[in-house]
């Protein structure tokens, strides 16, 4: 599955929030100090959990994707909105998968979204469901003279289009900004919005920034009116910030799409190491059994992983009642922080029950005292993956032929 849809629609009003704290908080904020992650040691499976030989095969019941996207740009006016949307979301993609083009995604003030997109590009509409409150229209749009690019000063695009009635939409950012951008990275707190998702959402930007007020021209016009950006409300870097937010290098994966039918076996290229297409499983011998240490996927040198402790084990050889469970860990470059939680596998009969929830949430790596303080007060860039829930049920009847029926649920 794939998640086209990068930037929620993250209101200006959490930041609101935030200003509103003023300076008591600001005070009690520095008696905060980042929180230090320490590595669990690593442990083995229990030779207990296996029975007498049940194939050679090697499955997964997780997995990995990952969605190709060059850049993305979010443009807010929810406090000055149009009748229609809060926001525009362009984005660019240049890969064998969507083809090369731009998109635009209206955010609506109902909470749907409407994609206007280039013809060149290879869209599937469902991908857009879980996008607020799912979505509305997908309509091709030639986006003539549109262009987004991000250089040393920052932002420089333009699009233009007619809206689904006709009324024409012009945008244009031009950041000229002579002081040094400094940018970090974040996991986008896109899953917090779905309300059935259909796979865990990891939107992971890097060189993240918002565009600077001073010497930028920030343009929005809707059928003639001029809409008012939003402001971020407070300093970053010691500069005034337009809530208009950007990366110009996005890793978007998902994390176990939900699944219904066969499961195709492991690929053994190797003593130590499995593949599935592009997906990488790393092993370790645990007294005759093979287990799964790791799995990982590369996009434009960028490597993301999961690493499970214990390691996940041979699932063919488990003992009628067997179970197992232990922690995982997913990790990306190490600016956009990880993922943490938990997971279980359970042998019953001829089935095996599984079950993973990201219940660590997501760590930030970050040392700007504004993003520290902004993440310990809007507790939902931490939280939100805590609050999904994937279980999966395998036959293995045919150890030829494993099958296996998934899906992710919110627990709030």
């Amino acid at each position: 599955m794939k998640y086209q849809n990068a930037l929620p629609s993250f209101g200006l009003k959490t930041f609101m929030t935030l200003a509103a704290i003023g300076l008591v908080a600001v005070a009690l904020f520095f008696f905060y100090t980042r929180s230090t992650q320490t590595e669990a040691p690593a442990r083995s499976n229990p030779s207990e959990i296996y029975a007498a030989d049940g194939g050679d095969r090697l499955y997964s019941p997780f997995s990995l994707q990952i969605d190709p996207m060059e850049r993305l740009l979010l443009i807010n006016f929810e406090q000055d909105p149009d009748e229609i949307y809060v926001g525009f979301e362009p984005q660019v993609f240049d890969d064998p998968v969507h083809g090369r083009g731009m998109l635009v995604i209206g955010w609506r003030v109902d909470g749907r979204v409407d994609v206007y997109h280039q013809p060149g590009l290879i869209l599937d509409p469902a991908t857009y469901d879980i996008a607020g409150q799912g979505l509305a229209e997908m309509v091709e749009r030639p986006f003539t003279d549109a262009y987004f690019e991000v250089n040393a000063a920052g932002v420089d695009a333009y699009f233009a289009f007619d809206d689904l009635l006709g009324r024409r939409i012009e945008v244009t950012v031009q950041e000229r900004n002579a002081r040094p951008r400094k940018p970090f990275g974040l996991l986008a707190p896109m899953g917090s919005a779905a309300a059935s998702p259909s796979a865990l959402p990891l939107v992971f930007l890097h060189d993240f920034y918002f565009v600077r007020q001073a010497d930028t021209n920030l343009s929005i016009v809707v059928d003639g009116q001029v809409r008012r950006p939003d402001a971020l409300p407070i300093p970053l870097d010691g500069m005034r910030m337009h809530f208009t937010r950007y990366s110009p290098d996005p890793l978007i994966a998902a994390l176990n799409p939900a699944h219904e039918g066969p499961l195709a076996p492991l690929e053994r290229t190797g003593e130590k190491e499995a593949h599935l297409g592009d997906l990488v499983f790393d092993l370790i011998d645990n007294q005759g059994r093979t287990e799964i240490v790791q799995m990982r996927r590369t996009f434009k040198q960028r490597e993301i992983a999961v690493a499970f402790n214990p390691p996940l084990p041979h699932l063919l050889n488990l003992a009628d009642g067997a179970e197992t469970s232990g922690t995982f860990t997913l990790r990306g470059d190490p600016s956009v922080g990880t993922v943490t939680g938990e997971y279980r596998i359970k042998r019953a009969g001829s089935g095996v029950e599984a079950q993973l929830t990201p219940g660590g949430g997501w760590r930030p790596n970050e040392s700007k005292w504004e993003l520290r303080f902004l993440y310990w007060v809007a507790s939902v860039f931490k939280h939100w993956p805590k609050t999904y829930l994937w279980t999966g049920s395998l036959d293995l009847t045919d150890p030829e032929q494993v099958t296996m029926q998934s899906n992710w649920r919110r627990t709030e």
